[in-house]
């Protein structure tokens, strides 16, 4: 989330209690996202993303998000929209 970040960029400079007052987001749920792990969606945009990269490199990068996801239908035998496959290869990384 934007304002976690926000959070996090200025602690050096102002009051957590203040930062997280402001944007409507309580002090204790800024730490506990702190010292949790990535989300289940997290983890599985980066295994996608990975095999997102192998075909993409594979096909010397001419295949655009149509061909990988069926690819990725076809091949790897996965359950994915074509929406996602899009979003996770523009995502930069």
């Amino acid at each position: 989330m934007i304002c976690y970040r926000l959070i996090d960029e200025n602690t050096a400079h102002h009051n957590v209690s203040l930062m997280a007052r402001l944007p409507g987001v309580s002090r204790q749920g800024y730490y506990a996202r702190k010292d949790r792990g990535p989300s289940r969606r997290q983890r599985e945009d980066a295994e996608l993303t990975e095999k997102i990269r192998g075909h993409h490199e594979r096909s010397h990068g001419t295949y655009g998000a149509p061909r990988i996801h069926a690819d990725l239908r076809e091949i790897d035998s996965l359950s994915v929209g074509r929406k996602r496959v899009a979003r996770l290869m523009r995502k930069p990384g």
